[in-house]
């Protein structure tokens, strides 16, 4: 890919929901529990100028179990909310972001009205559940 002939656009609309049971990016197990659920994600960018996005969408009361990544990333949610968890973490809304730093472990609960939002990553989605 050459990373120096942009711009890129990435029209959601033209995208299509991928069926990541056939070659799963996160661990098999997430990749199920989300599609009993009904969650799905968009891929976005896939390296172009060195970022990895996605958009999702989540149902009410999705879990995403405590896990890390090996990079850093940034999740903008665009409708509903989700409760950080781990005890210490706030209830963020549409409009709020975190910025999490490789390593760090993390998950969330999607709230009574769902969540959309966008992940932008500097690397490959590298995941590693929690024990």
């Amino acid at each position: 890919m050459n990373n120096s002939s942009g711009p890129y656009f990435f029209v959601l609309d033209d995208i299509a929901w991928p069926d990541e049971t056939k070659a799963p990016t996160a661990p098999r197990e997430l990749v199920e529990a989300a599609q009993r659920s009904g969650a799905r994600r968009k891929f976005l960018a896939r390296g172009e100028g060195g970022f990895f996005s996605q958009y999702s969408e989540f149902p009410a009361g999705f879990t995403v179990p405590m896990h890390s990544h090996d990079h850093n990333e940034i999740i903008l949610l665009l409708a509903g909310s989700c409760t950080m968890l781990g005890g210490d973490g706030p209830t963020l809304h549409a409009g709020d972001s975190m910025v999490l730093i490789g390593g760090f472990e993390y998950g969330f609960e999607a709230g009574a009205d769902g969540m959309k939002f966008v992940t932008i990553r500097t690397d490959k989605a590298q995941t590693t559940l929690s024990s």
